[in-house]
């Protein structure tokens, strides 16, 4: 067996554990390995461990790879999305995680009423308001919820966000929080669910699902740590 089956593995052991910790099946939170600056042939050994979801975060790498991989794949977009790369990704994304203002929501939607898709996308919010990430404050997102809804096009599944990284995983316990809330908020608000929450990666997805994470991303845990950047 692989480093990467064997991490595969754990990880999905740990995931379980973690659902069952907090009263959750297991079956409810998905694994996205997250495999950006790793090569294909790392991609392929995690696909024969029976990895099937896949994130990026750059559109180039993601439609680099995808047509080298088995089309029975699900990539998705974790990365943020410029709006000239938008006609390029709609046709291989599954899922964009990365929808952070209503400009890029509303060009998504145009352009894929031009292509005839219906894009699932995630809604990305920037709880502690970091210079460095994009992404909706929640004020912001109450007030846009409305225009977003009227986007016809858009499949809006749920919420997404990244917590300031602290090496202590207990310190992303809050956001986690926060966003589940935000959620729970939202539906009521808009009057139609939300059932995705994106929250989690290598060093906090078990605090993550125990919050109540359908999506995790992890990445060097199951890939090893990244030598390069892309």
């Amino acid at each position: 067996m692989s480093d990467i089956h064997e991490r595969l593995q754990a990880i999905r052991a740990r995931m379980a554990t973690a659902a069952t910790r907090s009263g959750r099946d297991p079956a409810t939170v998905q694994l996205l390995a997250v495999s950006k600056t790793f090569p294909v042939e790392a991609i392929q050994e995690a696909v024969e461990g029976g990895q099937l979801l896949f994130g990026e975060n750059k559109v180039q790498e993601l439609l680099a790879k995808a047509p080298l991989l088995p089309a029975k794949l699900e990539w998705h977009l974790i990365g943020h999305l410029q709006s000239n790369k938008v006609r390029k990704i709609l046709p291989v994304a599954r899922c964009i995680h990365s929808i952070d203002s209503l400009d890029l929501a509303r060009d998504v939607d145009r352009i894929a009423a031009e292509l005839g898709l219906f894009p699932k996308v995630l809604i990305e919010v920037n709880l502690a308001a970091e210079s460095t990430k994009h992404g909706f404050n929640a004020a912001t997102l109450r007030s846009s919820l409305e225009a977003l809804y009227a986007l016809r096009r858009l499949e809006i599944q749920g919420l997404m966000c990244i917590p300031p990284f602290d090496p202590d995983p207990t310190k992303s316990r809050p956001h986690f929080i926060e966003l589940r809330g935000l959620r729970d908020e939202l539906e009521k608000l808009g009057g139609a669910p939300l059932p995705q929450l994106s929250m989690g990666m290598s060093h906090d997805f078990e605090i993550a699902i125990e919050e109540g994470a359908t999506i995790v991303r992890v990445g060097s845990a199951i890939f090893g740590e990244r030598k390069a950047k892309v």
